[in-house]
């Protein structure tokens, strides 16, 4: 049988719309020769980056596509309402979330974080979404800091230039070269003292030098006086000092109380150092002593007599005793 040319163009027509149709619908993400996969939905505030066809995955495994994109509303501020098609058989709990992410090159995928409810998802049911921080949005937090530091940089560099072209201003050049000149003199001068061998400071080195060296060469006996004042300082530390300082402060009470009895009127060292009637009395009393002495060394006889037929002496008796150097009529015989 022959078939005729408008038979085959028919056919092929129809074959062809059919291949678009099931091309058309695999790149929306629908499989029309599989059995109808699940479809959920999410509403997103902004969709840069995602088209009909884009994965959806979990974890990284990719569990299905962008099946559609539509406005909520009228209102684009109500949001966004993407359809995902399914083709795993997943569960996913009922607390999960859906997120965009964005690669540097504009590309977008959709990706769904398991929740921990042990209720899970079913078609046509709704994924809350949060907006997920891009690559270029964390470059973008990255390079925030950095900009921000590099633009204090440069207003500190800034100011750098504008105290340097200060200082090159001509008036306050002249200055500068002053200083340069003051300070080059000083080196000089500190060069030629440093080089001179019979410099003051040259011979205060070497006079630290000697003294350095004799302590050095004396270091024997230095330490050998150390031991000796450590020696001394023991010594002393082991000494009874406080036994020796209670006993002297017990002896200077014990003479405390002495003088103490000798000034008071109520002992007899008292009376006797105090008492002006008694020292009258013992004056009185050795005057009295000195006429009895000198009486009878004058007058012998009177008061003893050997001889037998001897005279006895019948002068008068001294009134006073005899005048010499040591003797001194009392107060009270002068009043007489």
């Amino acid at each position: 049988m022959k078939v005729s040319n408008e038979t085959k163009v028919g056919a092929l027509t129809a074959i062809s719309i059919t291949l678009l149709i099931l091309g058309f619908n695999y790149l929306k993400g629908k499989n029309i020769l599989s059995k109808a996969n699940p479809e959920i939905h999410t509403v997103f505030n902004r969709v840069e980056g995602l088209m009909i066809s884009t994965p959806v995955t979990i974890n990284g495994l990719q569990v299905g596509k962008v099946s559609d994109i539509k406005e909520k509303s009228a209102n684009l501020g109500d949001g966004i309402v993407v359809t995902i098609n399914l083709n795993k058989d997943i569960n996913i709990p009922t607390n999960s979330f859906t997120s965009v992410k964005s690669s540097p090159l504009g590309d977008a995928t959709v990706t769904i974080t398991l929740g921990t409810t042990p209720e899970f998802v079913k078609n046509g049911d709704t994924l809350l979404a949060k907006n997920a921080i891009g690559l270029m949005d964390e470059v973008k937090a990255t390079l925030n800091p950095a900009l921000a530091n590099v633009n204090g940089t440069l207003r500190s560099l800034d100011s750098l230039l504008e105290v340097v072209g200060t200082y090159f201003d001509p008036g306050t050049k002249n200055n500068f070269h002053k200083i340069v000149a003051n300070l080059t003199k000083s080196s000089t001068d500190l060069q030629v003292l440093m080089d001179a061998q019979n410099s003051a400071l040259s011979k205060s080195l070497n006079n630290v030098n000697t003294i350095t060296g004799n302590l050095a060469n004396n270091n024997d006996k230095i330490n050998a006086t150390l031991a000796n004042v450590e020696k001394a300082t023991g010594k002393l530390a082991n000494a009874k000092l406080e036994e020796t300082i209670s006993s002297l402060q017990t002896t200077i009470t014990q003479l405390n109380g002495l003088v103490a009895k000798a000034n008071s009127k109520d002992g007899s060292v008292g009376l006797l150092l105090n008492d002006t009637k008694l020292y009258k009395n013992l004056e009185s009393t050795t005057y009295k002593l000195n006429i009895l002495l000198d009486d009878f060394r004058t007058h012998p006889k009177r008061y003893v007599n050997v001889s037998v037929f001897g005279k006895k002496d019948k002068s008068s008796p001294l009134a006073a005793p005899l005048q010499d150097d040591s003797t001194q009529v009392p107060l009270q015989q002068k009043k007489k």
